[in-house]
């Protein structure tokens, strides 16, 4: 439920920008997804696949220190960690984002495009440090058990968000930049309101887990080395994924109007999607690294393929509703016939690696859960920009295959399949859970050295 409420926040910026024309939606859904997805360029990494894939490092040190470790105030510091390194590695999103335009015209998109998403960008930065904040702290929480918090904040904050993005884009002067802005200040309240919240938590209190403020021992330099050996292949395994998606988005803006505005409301369909296998990754990477910490090799393995299989189920529901309503779909975005045309004839694509992805989103929780981000990168890697992107670009543009949009989405449909089969196959036949006991046992220890060298 968190995750659904919170891609609906980019969602209903898109659909209410979408209302002032086919290039507003374009503009409004291209500056979403490429804010979500071109984080994991070696050079500049862009906030929320800083913030999605740099806090996976707290589903396995701070899940583990929770159930494991030898002060329960060990995850607040873990906390505090991801919160200042994150922050800081926004400082080059920043710079990227102001110089967005050349960037984009250097990769073939029209000129009014380009100028258009680079302002939308310069406004949506704002809000980046209150997202960062706020997937920081629900993963705090989360890794102790406390799941509900985010979905309250969100629920309250998801309704804000649809009358600030009304008000702000049709009855402001801000049109389609009251967008990015409404969208800013909507996470920086859901920031604020989780920390009121969590103030507030029996739950939390009970936990015992908040230590205050602890600076120099969050700024440690073998612990920050040590979050950052997880976090860059976190970043890696989720910006791979997603950049794979950008690029497909670039390759159906160079296919015309009608391909890249049937491409903007597959991909804001996926992403709404792809929180459900991604929602049960995360239970998994929580429910693994708690077993794990508190030394329980066999309950950690029974979570792992209990999350699997609840994937699958999820997966084969979600493919079956997708393909009764192809062909109505896309109304819900565009009147325009020709791509709801489009929509229809990529739909089934789509619906068919539903089960593959909510393999790999909770194997890919439960990686992350036994602090193997690594694993999980190498398959995208593989996947992806070894075999998927090639092919599907040559069955877009071939002059002798020609199968554009559709054969973009061929090519993401196998890497799915790969990454999905494969990693459940590391779940599976790959895991020694008694090793991964005594892996977390020993980053356990290492950090309360490091802290009780810090106290001396």
């Amino acid at each position: 439920m968190s995750y659904i409420l919170q891609n609906s926040i980019q969602t209903a910026s898109i659909v209410i920008a979408g209302c002032l024309g086919p290039n507003e939606l374009s503009v409004a859904a291209f500056s979403l997804m490429l804010a979500f997805v071109t984080g994991e360029s070696p050079l500049f990494i862009l906030w929320w696949i800083v913030a999605l894939g740099g806090t996976t490092a707290l589903d396995t040190l701070g899940s583990q220190a929770y159930t494991g470790g030898t002060r329960k105030t060990d995850l607040s510091i873990h906390f505090q960690r991801c919160l200042v390194i994150l922050w800081t590695l926004l400082i080059p999103v920043a710079l990227l984002w102001a110089n967005t335009e050349s960037i984009l015209l250097a990769f073939g998109q029209t000129d009014r495009l380009a100028r258009d998403v680079q302002a939308f960008l310069r406004v949506l930065v704002i809000g980046a440090p209150g997202y960062i904040g706020f997937e920081s702290l629900k993963k705090y929480l989360q890794c102790q058990g406390i799941m509900a918090a985010s979905t309250v904040v969100l629920i309250i904050v998801s309704p804000i968000n649809i009358f600030l993005n009304i008000f702000l884009v049709h009855y402001t002067s801000l049109g389609l930049l009251g967008s990015p802005l409404a969208v800013s200040i909507t996470y920086w309240l859901c920031f604020f309101f989780l920390i009121g919240l969590t103030c507030l938590s029996p739950a939390h209190k009970r936990n015992g887990t908040w230590g205050g403020i602890q600076l120099k021992a969050v700024l440690n330099p073998g612990s920050c080395y040590e979050f950052l050996k997880l976090a860059i292949p976190g970043i890696l395994m989720v910006g791979t994924e997603w950049a794979a998606f950008e690029i497909v988005a670039l390759a159906a803006g160079r296919l015309g109007e009608v391909p890249l505005a049937a491409q903007s409301i597959i991909m804001t369909t996926d992403q709404i999607l792809n929180t459900l296998p991604f929602g049960i990754g995360v239970a998994a990477s929580t429910r693994v690294g708690n077993f794990i910490g508190s030394r329980s090799p066999k309950d950690a393995k029974y979570a792992a393929h209990a999350s699997a299989l609840l994937s699958v189920i999820v997966g084969s529901a979600v493919m079956t509703a997708m393909i009764v309503s192809k062909d109505v779909y896309g109304l819900l975005f565009s009147d325009d016939r020709d791509v709801v045309l489009l929509v229809s004839k990529v739909m089934p694509l789509v619906a068919s690696f539903q089960v593959a992805d909510g393999l790999a989103g909770s194997c890919g929780g439960v990686l992350r859960g036994q602090g193997r981000q690594h694993l999980g990168a190498l398959f995208n890697i593989i996947a992806y920009y070894v075999l998927a992107l090639p092919m599907g670009i040559t069955l877009a543009f071939h002059p002798k295959i020609n199968l554009g949009l559709q054969g973009l989405w061929i090519g993401q449909v196998i890497a799915l399949f790969i990454v999905g089969i494969g990693e459940y196959c590391v779940v599976w036949l790959g895991t020694d859970w008694d090793q991964e006991v005594r892996k977390s046992i020993q980053r356990n220890e290492n950090e309360a050295k490091r802290h009780m060298g810090h106290l001396s």
